[in-house]
């Protein structure tokens, strides 16, 4: 079998047990999702590298030491919650950290598409993205991150719960709530997001 095709726990335990290659493929498997979750909430690349290699000295020192790993959950949420949790730490201790804003890799211009871009429909392209924008701005830090973890990075609820360190219930009570006020912010306003 080849070792795209292995197992993440069995790739782990491989590492566990000596096979420094078994680290590098899960590596090079998540590497992009991870890094994209990290620069999605620091908005920086310099520190989103220093986050990424962070994190796997703490996945490295937790598999080496046999320290918890729990076989039963998923290799990518776990390293993913092992992320999330230093980006908060850091977070808290120092509020110079920006944190859930919107870059070129998670732009709102990623779900937004138009097969025959004419000038017209790149103007309302660019304005529709604009309000967009203004309105995930005014949404609370917690409903604008599972937000664009749900839309922009494509994750599930249970990968956000668990990257986020909160149960389920309230990853969806915070989609649910970031979908109401967003609603009550266009009516508000009186936007329009449609050509």
């Amino acid at each position: 079998m080849a070792k795209s095709q292995v197992p993440d726990s069995v790739l782990v335990q491989m590492y566990i047990s000596g096979n420094e290659d078994a680290l590098a493929t899960l590596i090079n498997r998540y590497q992009s999702r991870i890094f994209g979750f990290i620069y999605s909430k620091v908005n920086d690349r310099d520190i989103a590298d220093d986050y990424f290699q962070e994190t796997f000295i703490r996945v490295i020192n937790t598999l080496k030491s046999k320290k918890y790993y729990d076989e039963k959950g998923k290799f990518l949420s776990w390293v993913l919650r092992i992320a999330n949790n230093l980006i908060v730490d850091d977070f808290r201790k120092n509020k110079n950290i920006k944190m859930l804003r919107d870059t070129e890799e998670f732009s709102i211009f990623s779900i937004i598409k138009d097969a025959t871009p004419s000038v017209e429909s790149n103007l309302i392209s660019t304005q529709i993205g604009y309000d967009l924008r203004k309105i995930i701005e005014e949404l609370p830090l917690d409903q604008q991150e599972v937000l664009k973890m749900r839309f922009f990075q494509e994750m599930t609820f249970k990968e956000i719960s668990e990257a986020t360190n909160v149960s389920m219930n309230t990853s969806l009570g915070r989609m649910r709530y970031a979908i109401n006020n967003m609603r009550k912010i266009i009516e508000k306003n009186q936007i329009y997001l449609t050509a």
